[in-house]
């Protein structure tokens, strides 16, 4: 509540400046282009700021900049608000541990550092940095954005963001010496990494444009299998190879035994369709569960080649199912917990799964095994 209290102080305040002088603002060039859509003609005047090379454009930027720190700075008080706040923001902040391998993980923020330092400890030992990532630039404009460990927790492959884009290089370490192992792998964007053994990973990426990485147009998503000790430009496309048609999302998971491969396509962001690989039998084919990009459904769990399925197919409110890996075909989905009047969020832990509903103002939460019984339920 402090906090906003101030914050609402600063807004008062800005209200409250000397705006009786004449703002004089850049002049913003109009240059005029048409696109038409369905038989209606749309003017855009502004198509050409969208070219971050154009110098036109960082002279537009450099100006606005001017403007607003000429304006800003002469705010009465702004110096001691913003001491306010930074003594009220400056205490030390500790995350949720979590255990990878042998050691115990946790961020740990001092109080006023750009990023929280990634720390580590092996049972009674004394903590050490792992990760600091305001040591990866002067400026502070690296920063760290996704961790994956190997199940064994003896390799991780880490993502950094350079003046907070989306396309994202991969540093792959060691994790008992810390040591970088093999290359950077680079211009990975809107990518998880699922792990197969320590042998390599799955990502994701698009072809990067040419002329500007942020204005640019991404929409032929791809999935990569990266093997450690081999170039990035050896790694092979599993799906998306742009020929036959386009997707703007592919994400690929390998499940918990390592046995299947889990391929979630979309060409927007709603709907999706649904690929799964038997890893365990060699030139296994990719079976489709999902069609025509009708439903968001994803895999949550599976138990040997018993899969289970969140799905909106055919059920607005979402259920669960279940099916055999061998035969994933929707026609083949068994209910394993039924649609009801509420929507369902579905969440999995210790063995059971916990079907939340939001009733009333009342969320209502009922616990499952993996056999479908019901167990107990809760408000």
């Amino acid at each position: 509540m402090k906090i906003v209290y101030h914050l609402l102080v600063f807004i008062i305040i800005l209200i409250s400046c000397d705006t009786s002088q004449r703002i004089e603002y850049p002049i913003t060039e109009e240059i005029i282009v048409t696109d038409t859509y369905f038989d209606t003609e749309i003017q855009d005047p502004y198509r050409w700021m969208e070219d971050d090379k154009d110098k036109k454009v960082k002279n537009w930027i450099e100006r606005q900049n001017q403007l607003t720190f000429s304006y800003l700075e002469q705010i009465p008080y702004r110096e001691s608000l913003r001491n306010r706040l930074e003594e009220l923001w400056n205490y030390e902040k500790i995350g949720t541990p979590f255990k990878e391998g042998d050691y115990t993980y946790f961020y740990k923020n001092d109080g006023l550092q750009n990023q929280s330092v990634l720390y580590r400890k092996k049972e009674d030992d004394k903590e050490e940095v792992f990760i600091n990532p305001n040591n990866f630039s002067k400026d502070g404009t690296i920063s760290l954005r996704g961790l994956s460990f190997t199940k064994d927790g003896s390799l991780l492959a880490y993502s950094i963001s350079e003046g907070g884009s989306d396309w994202r290089k991969v540093i792959i370490i060691e994790t008992n010496t810390k040591e970088i192992i093999e290359d950077t792998l680079l211009d990975l964007k809107f990518s998880g990494i699922s792990w197969n053994g320590n042998e390599g990973f799955y990502y994701s990426s698009y072809e990067k444009p040419k002329k500007s990485s942020l204005s640019g147009i991404t929409d032929n998503h791809r999935l990569y299998y990266h093997q450690l000790k081999t170039p990035q430009k050896s790694d092979k496309i599993i799906f998306g190879n742009g020929k036959n048609e386009q997707f703007r999302y592919v994400r690929g998971k390998i499940t918990k035994d390592k046995n299947y491969l889990i391929i979630s396509v979309s060409k927007t962001t709603s709907g999706n369709n649904l690929f799964i690989k038997n890893l365990k039998e060699k030139n296994s084919k990719l079976l489709q569960l999902t069609t025509n990009f009708e439903s968001d459904s994803y895999i949550i769990d599976n138990v040997d080649d018993k899969l289970y399925i969140s799905t909106n197919l055919d059920a607005p409110n979402k259920k669960v199912i279940t099916v055999d890996a061998h035969t994933p075909q929707s026609n083949n989905w068994k209910d394993f917990i039924k649609e009801t009047n509420n929507v369902l969020r579905i969440s999995k832990g210790g063995g059971y799964f916990f079907a939340q509903y939001f009733i009333d103002a009342n969320s209502k939460i009922m616990q499952y095994n993996y056999d479908g019984n019901f167990i107990r339920y809760k408000i």
